[in-house]
């Protein structure tokens, strides 16, 4: 008979065992939860102490302990003796009375336990406790009748704690335990969380027992993950507990039983963050009726707000979906001269196609307007010209009045109602085009809610964040907006962006540019996120909703979206292998979210700084694979915006020597070659303009050499900051003198003569290029070899 047993099989355990006739529990994590990640998290939350210092004094305890009375399990009265060596009777015990207020706020009984106790009870069953803790019994029961309530605490008979004994389970509490139960072994079922503990601790004694797995190894630790990126996220500030999951029990209760990769994505990872996010809204909502009176209509801005609405009403909410894009409320925003004018200055060095476009000017007339304008100046004032502007604004009234019969076909709202436009975020823009026509074409107030912002300018605008400026610093923000693309793709609905209305406010919209397979895989993630907004809340029992429930779900959701945004499992980028982005502008440009290829080679050739320039929106799932060290890394620099420069990660360099080669001059020299990434370094070797030919001299250094790519650019190109892999790239050709490829990118160096030539490139007028040359050593110089050999390297095995 299996000896492990699922959270969701628990209400039937009894069913196996007919002749059980009593049920013996642990208490931590089996009946009593916590919300945070691991106990110790709790410690964050304690008055002035720190989680380090109640870590210190509890160790400190325990080898007291083992050292004086040769125990290894204490009271937790000795532990608060060592944290509070100078304290009194009465500030101790207070002490040790605020850990147990804490214990209770962020405890809960896991419903399926309570099920069992419940179904044992009705089988004549008695239930018992057998816990390893530094409590007594009268403190584990109260803790239990607080955190899980009076009928909860009922179901318990005898509770036995280690701290009573000495000894821990796995030290042989059983023993005891069986002599004050005067039962036979034969006829208990112990079930626990830690294998040690409940299974190899008390089997021996002939207990029958399981060991409750809580989490599958996916959610293991896709949870551990989210909690050390919340620690990045919110630091360590005392008063609050270090990580919050709410979550944690749904997942456990439920995701066994979740079938397909796309499915377990939506409920692990978008359920908790959007089960949070409408808790949210439903809080701003009731303030916001408490403030504005009327009705506060909760408006969904379609696309990204598609998942949402589907979780709102989902919860038993109402919401109004309403399709404005950043194209269309724009486009309704240029009614005067004025907003031209700023719209165009903000704008004028982006794509003058899509500017032109978004003046609303008809199709031929706006590419006559790049074509004869193309020079910014030159283009603003064509823009301002004054039949052009007032063709402009009049188109743009004309478009918001269609704008406005949109939202009123969709909402239809009273004067003086409160439209909460709900949406992903992450600047607010819609709201700041829409806000003023919207509000005084309707008569009502405008206030914006989202899941995520980061306001660029201090509008004065009603805008909140449910991960905002409220609770995370600028950095922290711009970090979680860095690659929110990938949540966009999820949270959309399976069509194309408006572009425009007709008179009675229908929506207009351009095809969707997206595969049918990235939709139908899209509707799976989406099903189950309501999968767990469905079952939230069911795999808990607590007596009253605790005071920090807000902040929890604020905390446990940053963490949640930070993971999934940096830290990626397998699973789901295989989920995610073939989504596109497409870009929300009334354009048809779609980008590949990430590309493993394009980030092995950008990682060999500059290290993390490839990604610079890059258009692919969901850049830390390329590093998948390349060690989690690199990825908290890039979160890190991000996180804390640390002003690191790539001279910053070079902690070693080789000298590489060269020949350089001008006709008939020769000269000697080296280059300062740098590490990337993965043992590789880079070697940039100027060339003037396409002047010189390189030797390089690899055999003086090694034996052996991986020689990953050797190409020409320019050297302006080599230095920007926003670096685009291929662009004006030329691969070399070089020939080899001594040295002999024997696998692709492999040579072996015959001697310390032995190098390799490469001839510059075909001239390129006056433009320095240089020649960009990534290697690996693979093994150093030792010994002398013989002659060499002339060959010519396969442009498949150096070429980029």
């Amino acid at each position: 008979m299996a000896n492990s047993i699922l959270p969701h099989a628990l209400p039937s355990a009894l069913d196996a065992y007919p002749g059980v006739t009593l049920l013996s529990l642990d208490c931590f994590d089996t009946l009593l939860w916590r919300d945070v990640h691991a106990p110790v998290d709790l410690f964050n939350a304690l008055g002035e102490a720190n989680l380090l210092q109640r870590s210190w004094a509890e160790q400190t305890a325990r080898s007291n302990a083992a050292v004086r009375h040769r125990r290894n399990e204490v009271h937790i009265d000795e532990i608060y003796a060592e944290l509070l060596p100078n304290a009194s009777k009465a500030e101790r015990a207070a002490a040790v009375q605020d850990e147990l207020d804490a214990e209770a706020r962020h405890c809960f009984a896991f419903k399926p336990t309570v099920e069992l106790m419940r179904a044992a009870k009705a089988r004549g069953i008695e239930t018992i406790i057998v816990s390893d803790t530094y409590l007594d019994e009268k403190q584990l029961r109260g803790l239990i009748a607080a955190a899980a309530g009076e009928e909860v605490a009922g179901l318990i008979g005898r509770i036995f704690c280690s701290s009573h004994y000495g000894k821990a389970k796995s030290e042989g509490l059983y023993e005891p335990v069986l002599k004050a139960l005067k039962l036979a072994p034969e006829k208990i079922l112990h079930i626990g969380d830690n294998k040690k503990a409940d299974v190899d601790g008390v089997a021996p004694f002939g207990v029958n027992t399981l060991h409750l797995v809580q989490f599958t190894e996916g959610s293991q630790q896709r949870i551990r993950l989210e909690s050390a990126i919340s620690s990045i996220l919110h630091g360590t500030e005392t008063g609050t507990a270090l990580t919050h999951q709410p979550h944690r029990a749904t997942l456990a209760a439920f995701e066994p039983q979740v079938q397909g990769a796309a499915e377990t994505l939506g409920f692990t990872t978008l359920g908790p963050l959007f089960a949070g996010f409408d808790r949210w809204l439903a809080d701003e909502a009731e303030a916001l009726q408490a403030a504005n009176g009327g009705i506060v209509h909760a408006v969904f801005l379609m696309r990204d707000g598609y998942l949402p609405q589907l979780v709102h009403e989902a919860r038993g909410g109402t919401g109004h979906a309403v399709e404005i894009s950043r194209f269309t409320a724009t486009a309704a925003s240029l009614g005067d001269a004025g907003a031209v004018n700023r719209y165009v200055e903000r704008e004028i060095l982006s794509d003058l196609n899509a500017v032109a476009k978004q003046l609303l000017l008809p199709a031929p007339e706006a590419a006559k307007l790049v074509k004869d304008h193309g020079r910014p100046a030159a283009f603003v004032k064509a823009v301002q010209e004054p039949q052009r502007m007032r063709r402009i604004t009049q188109t743009s009234r004309a478009f918001a009045d269609r704008l406005v019969a949109h939202v009123r076909k969709a909402v239809n709202p009273a004067p003086g109602d409160t439209l909460m436009l709900v949406d992903l975020g992450y600047n607010g823009s819609v709201q700041n085009d829409v806000e003023a026509l919207i509000a005084s074409k309707l008569s009502v107030k405008v206030a914006g809610r989202y899941l995520l912002l980061r306001e660029q300018a201090r509008t004065g605008l009603d805008k909140k964040g449910f991960i905002g400026h409220d609770d995370y610093d600028c950095a922290a923000l711009e970090a979680l907006c860095a690659n929110v693309a990938v949540l966009e793709q999820l949270c959309t609905a399976a069509q194309g962006s408006v572009v425009d209305y007709e008179k009675d406010g229908t929506a207009i919209r351009r095809g969707n540019s997206i595969k049918s397979r990235q939709s139908d895989i899209r509707d799976r993630v989406q099903a189950g996120c309501l999968a767990f907004v469905q079952a939230e809340g069911s795999a808990t029992i607590r007596p009253n909703t605790p005071p920090h429930a807000a902040a929890m779900w604020r905390r446990g959701a940053a963490g949640t979206l930070g993971r999934l945004m940096y830290v990626p499992l397998e699973a789901e980028l295989e989920v995610l292998a073939a989504f596109e982005h497409d870009i929300n502008l009334g354009v048809d440009n779609t980008v590949s979210l990430f590309d493993p290829t394009i980030a092995k080679k950008g990682l060999r050739q500059r290290g993390l700084f490839y990604m610079k320039g890059s258009e692919r929106m969901y850049l830390p799932a390329e590093l998948h694979g390349e060690g989690l060290s690199l990825k908290l890394s890039l979160l890190a620099h991000r996180r804390f915006a640390l002003p690191l420069k790539y001279q910053d990660f070079v902690d070693n360099s080789i000298a590489l020597p060269l020949i350089v080669a001008d006709g008939n001059q020769v000269s000697t020299g080296s280059v300062t070659a740098t590490p990337t990434h993965d043992g590789y370094y880079l070697a940039p070797i100027p060339i003037g303009a396409s002047r010189f030919s390189v030797g390089v001299q690899f055999g003086q250094l090694y034996d052996w050499v991986q020689v990953e790519s050797a190409v020409f650019m320019p050297v302006e190109t080599f230095l920007s900051d926003k670096i685009r892999p291929g662009t004006g790239e030329v691969g070399a050709l070089p020939s080899l003198e001594g040295m002999e490829q024997v696998a692709p990118h492999l040579f072996r160096c015959e001697n310390e003569f032995a190098f390799m030539m490469v001839p510059p490139p075909p001239r390129q007028g006056d433009r320095p290029m240089m020649l960009a040359l990534v290697f690996r050593p693979i093994a150093a110089r030792e010994a002398a070899a013989p002659a060499a050999t002339n060959a010519t390297a396969q442009l498949t095995g150096v070429a980029a």
